[in-house]
């Protein structure tokens, strides 16, 4: 039966993965009838705290497509004051349960006490939370105990990967679990045609292109993929690679590394936030999606590549080879391996692989629905404790 819910998560305007990802989860509960209140934050990052996180813009997308309904902007990740004030929009919205999206201990604070709050004034509410990472990737004092004091409230989780299920464990979180594979991205749009995109983009029909595209940060491998590219191109010498979305540390020292590999004219670098215009140009231009990730849990880039069709690489690191099996949609090589990684794009040119993986990608798409993650929902909300 339907239910009444109050999801709380970043939701647009402001931008990134996780705000795309709770739009698109928001948009498949409300067509399976669950009613929704949509809760987000009137501040979210703190510039004090994070000063390299939006270094250039700002965290809110000026054309940032449009929300299912109403979107509240109570949350201040800073002010307590703010978390009663949600509590309270809660309570006149009276569900029978709170819907977390959960990616980072530094908001377990602020989420844990709209949960007490929201439970004193009504004791049977239950929680869910969609829990996108347990253990951060660069970890910092507290986070464990903050995660562990957030999620242990809840009455069940749902995760994206096995890892992530994995680390609940470890945190000593018994509740009842449902993993789903990530649920392709498909707020982008039709994309361009391959000699279109190629034509605005100013590169050659003929000239292999590699696409890394995210956020910069140490664990996604990027330097690896740079070695990898100038060993590549000893064999495929006009091979090009672009790197798309902002850098959360210092562009400075990959363009030394690309100028010390000698590999400058080769990478393009744009280091901000990508508008869903050109993020369909992107890979509609490209032949293939690198992920070089040293750690991870589970992609999103995969399953933008994915709404795209276009194959992959990405290494073989948390939940990164459930969703792309080696030789189906992709190809896997292990992590921190700039020699495999580089003989990896150099077989799927010299091999002609594309027209194999691509066949491949379309044939898991249909695995990555959204109903997958409202069947999880609706399971756990019916689950005894």
């Amino acid at each position: 039966m339907p239910h009444r819910l109050s999801m709380i998560a970043p939701l647009p305007p402001l931008r990134g993965g996780i705000s795309q990802f709770a739009t698109c989860s928001w948009e498949a509960l409300a067509q399976a009838g669950h009613q929704i209140q949509a809760i987000s934050f009137s501040r979210q990052y703190p510039a004090l705290l994070f000063p390299g996180l939006f270094p250039k813009q700002s965290q809110r997308d000026p054309d940032a497509p449009s929300t299912p309904g109403k979107v509240h902007e109570l949350i201040d990740s800073l002010a307590p004051w703010s978390w009663e004030q949600t509590a309270r929009q809660i309570s006149t919205f009276a569900p029978d349960t709170i819907f977390f999206h959960h990616w980072m201990p530094f908001f377990a604070p602020a989420f844990g006490a709209i949960l007490r709050r929201a439970r004193h004034r009504n004791e049977n509410l239950r929680a869910i939370t969609l829990v996108h990472n347990a253990i951060p990737y660069e970890r910092r004092p507290l986070d464990t105990r903050l995660n562990r004091w957030f999620l242990g409230q809840n009455d069940g989780f749902i995760v994206l990967g096995e890892d992530v299920e994995r680390d609940l464990w470890q945190l000593g979180l018994r509740q009842p679990v449902r993993r789903i594979h990530h649920p392709i991205y498909d707020r982008f749009g039709e994309a361009p045609s391959r000699a279109a995109a190629r034509e605005e983009l100013g590169i050659a029909e003929c000239t292999p292109l590699v696409l890394f595209f995210g956020y910069v940060r140490p664990h996604k491998g990027l330097e690896v993929l740079l070695e990898a590219v100038a060993e590549a191109r000893h064999e495929l010498h006009e091979l090009r690679l672009i790197v798309a979305g902002e850098f959360h540390e210092s562009e400075q020292e990959y363009r030394d590394r690309i100028s010390r590999l000698g590999i400058a004219p080769a990478v393009d670098i744009r280091n901000r936030f990508l508008p869903d215009r050109e993020v369909a140009t992107l890979f509609a231009a490209c032949d293939l999606v690198v992920q070089p990730y040293l750690t991870a849990t589970q992609s999103g880039v995969a399953q933008v590549a994915f709404h795209f069709e276009k194959p992959m690489i990405l290494t073989d690191v948390g939940g990164l080879a459930e969703i792309v099996q080696h030789g189906s949609a992709g190809m896997v090589v292990p992590p921190a391996d700039p020699d495999a990684l580089a003989h990896a794009i150099e077989r799927f040119f010299a091999e002609d692989l594309a027209a194999q993986l691509v066949a491949g990608v379309r044939e898991r798409k249909a695995e990555f629905s959204w109903d997958r993650l409202v069947e999880a929902f609706e399971e756990l909300t019916t689950e005894g404790p």
